[in-house]
């Protein structure tokens, strides 16, 4: 299997992998951390596709997408951190005035799992950053030591993921998440 990741510009793509099997459904589409709490409950069923579909098609993309050969099966939410709600919240400190960028979601789809897909997202997530200029960036995952991690809630990643990829801690955070308490990793990209 040879994954690949590219950026997230294929809208049908994006839907495969973050949209509702409804298109009505008001679900997430890793558009809660992107956007302001008050239009993320604004945008109700197709509203939210059409949102991120707009996105897909300005630059930069929202995201990366990991492939298996024409096959979406992995997503990772990336983009700059002062485009997003990590810009103001308080339970997730700025470490300095670095214009960084965010990691904050990774999603594989149901049968691609345990094939080293989210570590390919992560990478390809820090090259996309690198490749827009970003001096470094963060990611927010639960610190979860050996328990396990309920697969809905995982999608802020795991720190021993970063830790592999090169993040290393940077901050506690105040924010808990499926019972487990989220650090800041970071990666300086300059």
């Amino acid at each position: 299997m040879a994954i690949e990741v590219r950026p997230a510009s294929v809208f049908e793509d994006v839907r495969t992998l973050v949209g509702p099997k409804s298109p009505g459904a008001n679900v997430c589409w890793c558009l809660s951390y992107r956007i302001p709490s008050k239009l993320n409950n604004e945008l109700r069923g197709p509203a939210r596709g059409e949102y991120v579909a707009e996105l897909c098609r300005t630059g930069p993309p929202p995201g990366v997408i990991a492939y298996d050969g024409d096959e979406p099966v992995g997503w990772a939410a990336v983009a700059p951190r002062s485009d997003t709600s990590f810009a103001r919240n308080r339970k997730i400190p700025h470490v300095d005035d670095l214009p960084v960028w965010s990691l904050w979601c990774i999603r594989v789809r149901p049968g691609h799992r345990r094939q080293g897909i989210s570590h390919a997202l992560i990478a390809g997530a820090v090259e996309f950053a690198r490749a827009q200029g970003a001096p470094a960036i963060e990611a927010y995952p639960l610190d979860n030591g050996d328990a396990k991690v309920d697969l809905t809630m995982a999608y802020a990643g795991l720190r021993k993921n970063f830790e592999r990829a090169g993040f290393t801690h940077a901050a506690d955070t105040t924010s808990v998440l499926a019972g487990h308490p989220r650090v800041l990793m970071r990666l300086d990209l300059r």
